[in-house]
C-alpha cells in the first residue's frame, strides 16, 4: 500500500514563500469528513459524544474546527481546561480525567461544571474537600491483570497507575451516593494505539458488564459508559486502516446484548480519541539541511525531536514522503536526523528511500 500526502512540492513550495519549514500542516477537509463519520458510526447512541483528547494537539484553531463538528474536550490538566474554556466548551462539553490531581485542576474542572472523572478511591474526598460533590461523577476503572485480544497480549493494565478496581468502584459509588451523587459514569483506557476493529466492541463488553454489576451492587444510575482512547492510526503503508463503521456497529451489537436487557438502553456513550481524529490529516513540513556520508548514510533536516518527539521517545514509526518523488524508486537507506546534541534525535534510522535532496514530508502524531 502507499501512503499520499495531502500536499504537492507545489503547494509546499508556495507555502514556503511565507512560512519556513519546519511547520505542521493541517487538512481541515479531512478532519471535518473523518469526525462525521465517527458521529455516524455511533449515531445509534441518543448520548454519544466524542471528546477529543486535548493533550494530543492543544491547538486552538483545530479545537474550534472539533466543536464546530459536535466534539468536546477531554482534559487531564488545568492548562488544558484554561485552553478548552478559551475556546468556548464549558459544563457537559468537557470530560476531566487526570491522575494525581492538583487541587487547582480539580476545583477548575468544578467550576467549569465538567463531567470528573476521578481516578482513584481517596480523591472522593479529595473532590469534596476542594470543590464540591456534583450531582454526577465519573469513576476510572482498572480491571488488573493483562488485556489480550485472541492469543495477543494488547497491554498490561494490572501495571497501570491509572484507575480502581471494581471492589473500590462499588465503594467509591457508595460514598458518593451518600454525599448526593445522583448519576454516574465508567471510564477507562485498556491498549493504546490499536489498530483492530476489534478492540472497542471488547472493551465495550467489560465495561458494560460492569456498568450492570456495578447498578446491581450499588442501586447507582449509569448514565454513560466513556471507552476512552486506544483506536489508532495505521502509520506504517502496510497496516490496515481501522473502519470506524465497523467498530460502531460492533460497540452497538454489545450495547443490545448486555444493556438493553438490564434496562440499561439508556446508557449514553461517550469517546475520547486523539490520534484517530487527526494523525491521519497532520503533516510536518521540513526541509533537508545536509547528508553526510560515515559508517552509514544520513540526512539532516531542519526539524528535529522537538517539533515531532515520537520516534526520538518510543522509536515510533512515521512516515516520510521526498515530496516531488513520491513515485521515484526506494533505492538508499538513510537515518533522518534533526541537529539536536541528542543521538536519538532521529526520525528514521536505516529507512529505504530514494536519493533526494530536498522537502521531507512527514504525517505525524499530534
Amino acid at each position: 500500500m502507499e501512503k499520499k500526502p495531502f500536499i504537492t512540492l507545489a503547494q509546499a513550495q508556495e507555502i514556503i514563500q511565507d512560512v519556513p519549514t519546519p511547520f505542521h500542516l493541517y487538512d481541515e477537509k479531512g478532519i471535518r469528513e473523518n469526525a462525521r463519520r465517527l458521529n455516524q458510526a455511533f449515531s445509534w447512541n441518543k448520548g454519544y459524544k466524542e471528546y477529543f483528547a486535548v493533550k494530543a494537539t492543544p491547538n486552538p484553531y483545530l479545537l474550534k474546527i472539533l466543536q464546530e463538528e459536535g466534539c468536546g474536550v477531554d482534559c487531564s490538566s488545568y492548562t488544558e481546561l484554561m485552553l478548552s474554556q478559551a475556546c468556548g466548551f464549558s459544563g457537559s462539553d468537557i470530560m476531566f480525567s487526570s491522575n494525581v490531581t492538583p487541587a487547582q485542576d480539580m476545583k477548575k474542572a468544578y467550576d467549569l461544571n465538567a463531567y470528573i472523572n476521578l481516578d482513584d478511591l481517596t480523591h472522593v474526598e479529595f473532590l469534596e474537600q476542594v470543590a464540591g460533590i456534583p450531582e454526577t461523577v465519573c469513576c476510572r476503572y482498572n480491571p488488573g491483570g493483562v488485556f489480550s485480544m485472541g492469543n495477543d497480549i494488547m497491554d498490561n493494565p494490572g501495571d497501570s497507575k491509572y484507575g480502581m478496581s471494581e471492589e473500590q468502584m462499588v465503594e467509591a459509588y457508595k460514598k458518593l451516593m451518600a454525599k448526593g451523587v445522583k448519576h454516574f459514569g465508567i471510564h477507562a483506557f485498556l491498549a493504546s494505539n490499536t489498530v483492530s476493529n476489534e478492540y472497542y466492541p471488547m472493551l465495550a463488553g467489560i465495561l458494560f458488564k460492569l456498568a450492570v454489576r456495578l447498578h446491581k451492587a450499588t442501586g447507582a444510575h449509569i448514565a454513560f459508559v466513556n471507552l476512552s482512547g486506544g483506536v489508532g492510526v495505521d502509520y506504517r503503508p502496510e497496516q490496515p486502516a481501522n473502519d470506524i463503521q465497523v467498530i460502531g456497529e460492533g460497540v452497538r451489537k454489545q450495547f443490545e446484548e448486555i444493556l438493553v436487557p438490564e434496562g440499561m438502553g439508556d446508557v449514553a456513550i461517550f469517546t475520547e480519541l486523539g490520534r484517530f481524529m487527526l494523525a491521519p490529516y497532520g503533516h510536518l513540513v521540513s526541509t533537508v539541511l545536509h547528508q553526510k556520508h560515515i559508517y552509514k548514510e544520513y540526512i539532516g533536516l531542519d526539524a528535529c525531536a522537538a517539533n515531532l518527539m515520537r520516534p526520538a521517545m518510543y522509536g515510533a514509526y512515521h512516515h516520510i514522503t521526498v515530496l516531488g518523488k513520491e513515485n521515484a524508486p526506494c533505492d538508499h537507506k538513510y537515518d533522518v536526523t534533526g541537529g539536536l546534541c541528542e543521538n536519538n534525535d532521529k526520525f528514521a534510522v536505516e529507512r529505504q528511500a530514494s536519493q533526494r535532496r530536498g522537502i521531507a514530508e512527514r504525517g505525524w502524531q499530534p
